[in-house]
């Protein structure tokens, strides 16, 4: 990332983990392509986030899941998260394809808060058309969140999935992963738990790279003072529950809580326990606070 006036560049905590501060007055991005395993934290005027990617437990290839910070001056906060499908190279590398195409629509159009909804679609197309020039049926999901002042918006492809809750863990906005199985559970024809053992979990129904894709937009959503937001691959949702999500992530530090949260994860993953989910995955999640949170 190259360094911008008043963006203080990530300073290394202790292996992977970083964190950063960014001004108020500057655009600024930060992406995590490919990576082992990293965690960092940025903070801003408007709130902080806690960025957490791994690759599955036991996994010698690369990561497949990549995210995004994206931050338009002090109005405007963009998290993405995409997950690359398909055979490696080219997952990976699509997932990391579509943050950059995500990026490059952010530099080149400067939106402000008032248009950065427009931003996030031409970075859609964008994207669709870059993954798709990439061939080897390389495909990605695609989920990002605009956090607008106090106002959030949500526009996803695939099953990477937003959960929005406030301090008491009532959940107030969650995407439907746009897959057979999410349209049967938004349904009401399976329950979670049925949804989180079913043998097609793994299908997803629209994709970027894919030219029938569509991109699902969200209601605005009002932001307050305790919510936290969470967009996150299926590696998350596939191994956790919602309500485990939620108790996990709604109070103490976002840092720890991230943190605990990913691990609970990745030890699912790891050991096959009766009655538990255990699906193991790249597993990437970013998490946002606004500030003045008690």
């Amino acid at each position: 990332m190259q360094e911008v006036e008043g963006h203080t560049p990530a300073k290394s905590l202790k292996g992977a983990e970083t964190e950063e501060r960014w001004s108020g007055r500057e655009q600024a991005e930060r992406v995590f392509c490919g990576e082992e395993r990293t965690e960092s934290r940025i903070v801003f005027s408007a709130g902080e986030v806690v960025v957490y990617s791994a690759r599955a437990p036991g996994k010698e290839s690369s990561n497949e899941d990549a995210a995004a910070v994206v931050y338009i001056k002090d109005a405007c906060t963009l998290l993405a998260v995409a997950d690359g499908v398909g055979s490696q190279p080219s997952g990976a590398k699509a997932a990391c394809v579509a943050l950059e195409a995500l990026c490059e629509v952010v530099r080149s159009s400067h939106p402000d808060a008032d248009s950065a909804g427009t931003a996030i679609l031409t970075a859609f197309d964008e994207a669709n058309r870059a993954v798709m020039a990439l061939g080897n049926r390389a495909a990605t999901t695609l989920a990002i969140v605009e956090v607008r002042r106090r106002e959030v918006r949500t526009y996803h492809a695939g099953d990477s999935g937003v959960l929005i809750f406030g301090g008491r863990g009532k959940v107030r906005l969650q995407t439907i992963a746009h897959s057979p199985v999410g349209y049967a559970l938004e349904a009401g024809l399976l329950d979670e738990s049925a949804a989180m053992e079913h043998e097609d979990r793994h299908i997803v129904s629209n994709v970027v790279g894919d030219p029938q894709l569509h991109v699902g937009v969200s209601s605005p959503v009002e932001l307050r003072p305790r919510d936290t937001i969470v967009v996150a691959s299926d590696g998350l949702f596939d191994n956790l529950y919602q309500d485990e999500v939620v108790e996990f992530l709604r109070r103490g530090s976002l840092r720890k809580s991230v943190r605990a949260a990913a691990e609970e994860t990745q030890a699912r993953m790891s050991v096959p326990v009766e009655g538990r989910p255990c699906k193991p995955d790249d597993l990437t999640l970013a998490a946002y606070r606004p500030s003045g949170r008690d």
